[in-house]
């Protein structure tokens, strides 16, 4: 009985991350539209600065919207890590405004975030992931309020202090994630099972506990260690390896004004009309030739009114009757020296679904600024995809 109910469970599980998939698709597609929007209209140099402050405050919460997004395109799925170096501080520091939203009015957070603190390497999206599971743990064991502090710490683990794990943990150097709140804590049995797969302290059907957190952290090479007292509250400490590689401080990219990037005609296949239209925009300003195509059949019939003149082809990975795969394959078979870019705001089982893998070929994800795109273009055009 126990092994069906994990069975049905799991089923579930499956059922709901295919449908939070799919919403998130959609609503990618949707913040396509606003970000993109409001990128374009930042681009006008005539701008008043009243408007440009109220265009940046519009282009913040799309941000924060696509990060949530991500979250939901994550649920339910086991996707593939693809590590990066990263500086935990600037990470947290961009998802404070999530971790207040989520926490709500009545839960005060704190941050203590240690200055030159040493880079790890890590998949950026699934850290979010963790850590926005654990606020969100914190934030239910505290329904009358109360306080989560999280801190980072650049910490050596000596053998001594490795001791006290319930599995083995190397000693070494390690940047220490904390987060520490004063909910109602667990008491030792609970505290035991909380990274078994099915085991939750929530109602029936509101979640699975720490178990994704604990797979994730371990497939970064790194320990998770919780300590909890019911009655007081409940710390979990994450430790991840230091990388021996340290990326230099990334520089903001200025907003594009209407320059010309290098010239080329571009075929643009998007079954979404709005978000067709944005990308079009995006592409005028760069000072690119155009051709729009509402899905493959169309494409195609452009490709035999204007292929010879076609540079590149930017197209949509999941669209009805064939997928942007199949039409690029079938443009290049006549005409190989065009560029394929492909677009898509799936997740990535779905992609792989249509027989694309991101470290294979240019890809790139929904929703996309101007300079993000209009860079991947030139450098499209000047190496030959």
């Amino acid at each position: 009985r126990q092994l069906e109910e994990r069975y049905y469970l799991s089923q579930r599980m499956e059922a709901i991350g295919r449908l939070a998939g799919g919403v998130a698709h959609d609503f990618n597609n949707v913040l396509m539209v606003v970000q993109g929007t409001t990128d374009l209209l930042l681009m006008q140099p005539d701008l008043g600065e009243s408007a440009r402050t109220d265009l940046k405050g519009i282009k913040k919460a799309a941000e924060r919207a696509t990060a949530l997004t991500r979250q939901l395109l994550a649920f339910g799925r086991r996707q593939v890590l693809r590590p990066e170096v990263v500086d935990l501080n600037v990470n947290i520091s961009e998802m404070r405004g999530v971790f207040r939203d989520v926490l709500g009015d009545n839960v005060q957070l704190v941050t203590h975030l240690q200055a030159g603190l040493r880079q790890v390497r890590v998949d950026p999206r699934q850290l979010e992931q963790v850590m926005l599971n654990l606020v969100t743990n914190a934030r239910e064991s505290m329904p009358e309020g109360g306080q989560l502090a999280i801190e980072t710490k650049d910490i050596y683990l000596s053998e001594l202090d490795t001791a006290k794990f319930t599995y083995p943990v190397l000693p070494g150097k390690y940047v220490r994630i904390s987060v520490q709140d004063t909910g109602v804590g667990m008491d030792e049995s609970t505290l035991a099972q909380i990274f078994e797969p099915f085991f939750t302290t929530k109602p029936k059907g509101k979640g699975l506990g720490l178990s994704t957190v604990y797979g994730i952290v371990k497939q970064s090479d790194g320990y998770i260690w919780v300590r909890s007292k019911f009655g007081v509250g409940t710390s979990v400490e994450i430790y991840l390896p230091l990388t021996a590689s340290q990326k230099a401080p990334a520089q903001p990219k200025p907003v594009r004004t209407a320059t010309a990037c290098a010239p080329g005609t571009i075929l643009l296949v998007e079954d979404e009309d709005d978000v067709r239209s944005v990308a079009r925009r995006i592409l005028d300003c760069g000072g690119y030739r155009v051709f729009e195509a509402s899905n493959g059949s169309d494409a195609l019939e452009v490709c035999e009114r204007h292929g010879a003149a076609i540079d590149a082809l930017i197209t949509d990975v999941v669209m009805p009757e064939m997928s942007g795969r199949e039409l690029a394959t079938r443009i290049v078979s006549s005409y190989p020296d065009v560029r394929v870019l492909y677009m898509s705001g799936h997740t990535d089982d779905r992609l792989l679904q249509h027989g694309l893998g991101r470290q294979q070929v240019n890809f790139i994800q929904k929703p996309f600024s101007p300079n993000v795109l209009l860079d991947r273009v030139q450098a499209l055009l000047q190496v030959g995809g």
